[in-house]
């Protein structure tokens, strides 16, 4: 299961899908054109020093990062499409999902292209909230249906009695000098 930003906008949301990233062990994408460079001080902010633990690819284009995609699974593109909206589909509290599934995330201003919408109406999946409330911030969205989705597909969640021991490389600042060592697709 992967965590994927399409144009993503804000920094402060991408480095917070981050943290969760790293906190789940989960693989996130970034599809450009992105709204914030990498080197970012408030992506690099929201996600504090747990960036050694993201498992980030950067994709050129979401043509490139579809074709990526493809090639990881057997399973159709379309079968493993969750493709979150504030606008219709299917509740996320009913939604069933698979470990290999994409969990799609559209840019804050925009949401997902309407053309991937309207061509994958049963991905469509959407959080429910009060009559006058427009949306939910997307960082909120993207954890809540992280860990929705992966008790969903029966997988394992991380193992943690409530102790913290730091990540050995947390105090090293992979934004100055490493930011290129990211994968870059396409």
């Amino acid at each position: 299961m992967d965590i994927v930003l399409v144009y993503p906008e804000i920094p402060h949301n991408s480095g917070c899908a981050a943290r969760v990233a790293a906190a789940t062990g989960t693989r996130i994408h970034f599809i450009k054109p992105l709204g914030f460079k990498l080197e970012d001080r408030y992506l690099k902010r929201a996600g504090l020093d747990y960036w050694p633990m993201v498992d980030l690819v950067v994709h050129e284009d979401l043509e490139t990062a579809l074709a990526y995609f493809d090639e990881q699974s057997d399973r159709p593109l379309s079968e493993r499409f969750k493709l979150f909206s504030a606008r219709g589909g299917k509740s996320l509290f009913e939604a069933k999902f698979e470990p290999d599934d994409l969990l799609l995330f559209g840019s804050e201003s925009k949401g997902l292209p309407k053309d991937m919408l309207e061509a994958n109406p049963d991905a469509r999946v959407y959080i429910p909230i009060r009559g006058g409330v427009r949306s939910l911030n997307l960082a909120s969205v993207i954890c809540l249906s992280l860990y929705t989705a992966k008790v969903s597909a029966g997988e394992q969640l991380p193992g943690n009695d409530g102790s913290y021991e730091a990540h050995p490389d947390r105090s090293r600042d992979l934004f100055a000098a490493d930011i290129a060592t990211f994968p870059q697709k396409g």
